[in-house]
């Protein structure tokens, strides 16, 4: 993907990748802290190391080169410059040679409250994102999305399906650039924007793979959607399987709006619902605006017995701060 952005002018972070712990190091001398460390491969949304410190970094560079922390995932990393900003997910459908835009969303990698402690795969999700307007959207598309899609039919490898950009607004020269691609809807991203499509996601993505996604044009639902993910207590690192989850039918039930999406859970011999994973459930609630959607969300939440399971409790604060900020505006 790098190597496609700087041949196809796609702005993304500046990089090197490696395969020795000590030239890696070197560079990283070079060029100072904060640093991400990055390992090639997949990695379940762990391989992502941002180091504020050298011994953090060198400490990132060891696990993955040396220990192989992320086995033949981590044979290969890729060292870049720390971009400081806010991250906000872009999703594309694309047909080979053209790209229609999905509705914004934004997650929370970190695992804490206030986007503390270690990067997983996601712990919830809002939709749309208010950081990204229109004119935001126009260029992206124009910048990222478009030349990647052209830029892969030149290679002789046209893409077909769901373009997800994971992308941040870069604070030093408030453009976008791009920190990664998934070739997918987003988990949980996709639990925020299925709700909110009205058009016929079969047709939709049937046309995509015509190629006649010229012809498309998506509709959207007004209202916000929210998802909060419970996770097993101790995920990212290690949890307990096999703890049981209780009230879910009534929980979805005492809410309206409300949908809840299993992940990682399963049956037990006595038909209890049984957590067989770290990240288990996605609470999902829609909303007139982020705010009634978060709390609906979190009222959900709440009604589900699972001591053993924990959640953060501020899932959609940069859109709830950007809403009520602009209400306040207004108002004077």
């Amino acid at each position: 993907m790098k190597k496609l952005c700087t041949k196809y002018n796609i702005p993304t972070a500046e990089y090197r990748s490696f395969t020795d712990a000590d030239d890696a190091k070197s560079y990283i001398r070079e060029i100072g802290t904060p640093v991400v460390v990055k390992a090639d491969g997949l990695a379940a949304g762990k391989g992502v190391i941002i180091a504020m410190t050298l011994d953090d970094a060198f400490d990132a560079v060891d696990s993955m080169l040396v220990d192989r922390a992320f086995g033949a995932a981590g044979g290969l990393i890729i060292v870049e410059e720390f971009l400081d900003g806010e991250e906000v997910s872009f999703f594309a459908l694309v047909d080979g040679e053209y790209a229609v835009p999905l509705a914004s969303a934004q997650d929370h990698k970190r695992v804490g409250d206030g986007d503390t402690g270690p990067n997983t795969g996601g712990m919830g999700a809002y939709s749309p994102a208010p950081l990204l307007t229109s004119e935001l959207e126009d260029l992206v598309m124009n910048t990222i999305i478009l030349p990647t899609v052209k830029g892969m039919e030149k290679e002789g490898c046209k893409f077909v399906g769901v373009l997800y950009a994971g992308l941040i607004l870069d604070k030093r020269t408030q453009m976008p650039k791009l920190l990664e691609y998934n070739v997918r809807f987003g988990d949980p991203e996709c639990q925020v924007l299925i709700p909110r499509l009205q058009s016929d996601l079969a047709s939709t993505l049937l046309a995509a793979c015509k190629g006649e996604l010229r012809k498309v044009s998506l509709s959207w639902s007004n209202e916000a959607a929210l998802v909060v993910v419970l996770a097993s207590e101790g995920y990212p690192g290690k949890y307990k399987k096999g703890t049981t989850i209780g009230n879910l039918e009534k929980a979805e039930a005492a809410v309206p709006g409300t949908k809840i999406f299993h992940a990682g859970t399963g049956l037990d011999s006595h038909g209890n619902v049984i957590a067989t994973g770290g990240r288990v459930l996605g609470v999902t609630a829609l909303g007139r605006n982020i705010v009634e959607a978060q709390k609906r969300a979190y009222q959900a939440v709440d009604q589900i017995h699972w001591p053993d399971g924990f959640c953060r409790r501020d899932i959609g604060w940069r859109a709830v701060s950007h809403l009520q900020e602009h209400e306040k505006a207004v108002l004077e």
